[in-house]
């Protein structure tokens, strides 16, 4: 069970967080608010839908199907935003309908040879690691037009845009040059007009600098602990 006391707490948040999102737009673009649901019982999550949430997202793959059978399929979309490992793709295929963290081609391939055994098509975005920093995934940004490339002649992907998780900024115009990068990535990606390809989505901002992000363009940003709080991660699901 969920308390009206919680209830009142994630609906506060995340009214807060749909009126910052429309004072940061530049334009009338739709910004997809993401509920990075990580560590969340699925109590929570079915919640967020009568809140106007659509969009959910799960970093893991264990969790993700821990938590599968009890979320209100039918009132989200759901998509994966974490690190993927080939040999987890066969779990998750079916049952989301974005992956955001494609990186590498052998990633490319897996998802691929998965879905062509679903008879889907997966809608993919390619995941860039704009600051540089090892600690984290991503294709280096010299090397995803490439990837972009590899991605797109692959038949059962298809390739909506890019995300990103820039390097954490105390400085919002620092952070503003980190997004800035990555629209770029985007924009060379959307113009050299490759086949099999939609590029309609910038996945980036977090609980942190999503009001940065709306402004420099991202249609996608993914908020946990700005709509849960704080995470527990003694909690397991």
């Amino acid at each position: 069970m969920i308390s009206e006391e919680r209830k009142s707490e994630i609906r506060k948040n995340l009214s807060e967080i749909f009126d910052n999102i429309e004072k940061a737009k530049c334009d009338d673009r739709k910004v997809v608010l993401l509920a990075a649901t990580k560590t969340r019982t699925p109590e929570e999550i079915n919640f967020l839908a009568e809140c106007g949430v659509t969009h959910i997202g799960e970093n893991k793959v264990q969790e993700l199907m821990d938590k599968y059978d009890a979320i209100d399929k039918d009132r989200f979309t759901m998509h994966f935003i974490g690190s993927l490992q080939t040999n987890k793709v066969k779990y998750i295929i079916d049952k989301v309908s974005m992956i955001e963290s494609v990186d590498r081609f052998d990633l490319a391939k897996e998802i691929n040879k998965q879905a062509l055994k679903h008879d889907l098509v997966m809608d993919v975005l390619l995941e860039v690691n704009v600051g540089g920093e090892e600690s984290k995934s991503g294709v280096e940004p010299d090397k995803a037009l490439e990837l972009a490339r590899e991605i797109a002649a692959l038949p059962g992907l298809r390739l909506r845009g890019v995300m990103t998780i820039p390097p954490i900024c105390v400085d919002v115009e620092k952070q503003k040059e980190y997004f800035r990068r990555i629209v770029g990535i985007f924009n060379d990606i959307s113009s050299a007009e490759i086949e099999n390809t939609k590029m309609d989505y910038l996945s980036f901002g977090m609980s942190g600098d999503y009001e940065a992000a709306v402004s420099c363009g991202a249609n996608i940003v993914r908020v946990g602990t700005g709509i849960f709080g704080a995470r527990d991660y003694s909690k397991k699901n």
